[in-house]
């Protein structure tokens, strides 16, 4: 068991160093905190989406903007497109691959940002979902693995972790969602 733990402990460290010292993963963070924080200076909301532990992991990024994060602050708009009747209604009447999409299309707006949490970048529902982002006229970032799969091409924005499996590279999708949430909180913060 000793040995298992070691293992992961061990990979989980390269991976992030790896993450760590790519100037263009750096950057990626940086310019999605920026473009977080043009979203709620214009007023626009976060949409954000995922399957799975992406799903968990849009709404806990959710959750951080409308509750707290580490200080009390004006709650901001952002919505995880989790709803569980949503998403069996359009599942069974139009099919899996647009239970995202059709919650873009009827909330998203111009001023707007979709976050799509994937770690193959391949997901059909993930895919649909940034095309009506990209119809509406929002910005799309992607928190993607796997060399970034088709989405990436839909994205303005992309953070592709490193990682051959998903628990690696949501683990660092994570880091990087709490750090991009530390980020926006100082500057508006700082420029209150």
């Amino acid at each position: 068991m000793r040995s298992v733990i070691e293992k992961s402990l061990r990979e989980a460290d390269e991976l992030l160093h790896a993450f760590r010292t790519n100037p263009n993963m750096v950057d990626a963070v940086e310019r999605t905190a920026d473009l977080v924080l043009a979203t709620f200076k214009a007023e626009g909301k976060i949409l954000a989406c995922g399957n799975g532990g992406s799903m968990a992991d849009a709404m806990h990024f959710c959750e951080e903007w409308s509750g707290r994060f580490r200080e009390d602050r004006d709650p901001y708009p952002a919505i995880a497109l989790s709803d569980p009747t949503h998403l069996t209604c359009v599942a069974n009447d139009y099919g899996f691959e647009h239970v995202f999409s059709r919650q873009v299309r009827a909330l998203g707006q111009p001023n707007d940002m979709l976050l799509v949490l994937t770690t193959s970048g391949n997901s059909p529902s993930i895919l649909e979902a940034a095309r009506s982002a990209k119809d509406r006229k929002m910005k799309v970032v992607g928190f993607l693995g796997k060399g970034g799969g088709e989405v990436l091409s839909l994205c303005d924005v992309s953070l592709v972790a490193p990682g051959a499996t998903s628990d690696r590279i949501q683990e660092l999708h994570m880091l990087c969602l709490h750090i991009i949430i530390e980020a926006v909180e100082a500057e508006m913060k700082s420029s209150a």
